[in-house]
């Protein structure tokens, strides 16, 4: 492929209303992958998120990828195209070409040719990552580049947003609890 923009304003709005019309991180993100997949037609998608403990990186939604690619292994930060410390964008535009790989048998064997890998980042900390798989070497554009950026940032927003709707949402349930309680204490 060239070096040709794949990401217009219109798939943009797109993938953004997605993420904006969705209180359900899960569905957001199925939805946001499947997105993704159709509109650049490219092989798969993935959206992790970092766990702060075990450094490994955990599905939230993938579309396009064989259960057994998504069952090969732990995904560790360190290992997985180690980009997490730098919180830059990495673009694999040949995997036969490169040892940034963590498996790289499995991603030759699910017929990926080329990784693009972008942090979710929040306020300086990296919270997971959205990563594009192509069936061929890919060179991505700068544009398309900054787009899938800056499309990882509003997945940041959403999954913070959605975390905090929730917590608010068990506070409700627990005050209303008590409230039910203290006004009937044989409901309790």
């Amino acid at each position: 492929m060239g070096v040709d923009d794949k990401i217009n304003i219109d798939i943009f709005k797109v993938v953004t209303r997605a993420i904006a019309e969705s209180d359900d991180l899960g569905i957001m993100a199925n939805h946001l992958t499947q997105l993704l997949v159709g509109t650049l037609d490219i092989k798969g998608c993935t959206i992790f998120v970092l766990n702060p403990e075990t450094k490994e990186l955990e599905v939230l939604a993938s579309f396009g990828l064989s259960i057994g690619f998504m069952r090969k292994g732990p995904v560790l930060s360190d290992k997985s195209v180690r980009f997490l410390l730098k919180g830059k964008p990495v673009v694999i535009t040949d995997i036969a070409a490169s040892d940034f790989l963590q498996y790289p048998q499995e991603t030759k064997q699910e017929g990926i040719g080329a990784i693009v890998s972008v942090p979710i980042m929040l306020y300086g900390s990296n919270i997971g990552v959205l990563r594009l798989y192509h069936y061929e070497p890919w060179d991505v554009s700068e544009q398309d580049l900054d787009s899938l950026f800056l499309l990882a940032e509003n997945i940041g927003l959403a999954m913070t947003y959605t975390r905090l709707l929730n917590a608010l949402q068990s506070v409700k349930d627990t005050i209303n609890d008590i409230h039910t309680i203290w006004l009937d204490p044989r409901k309790g």
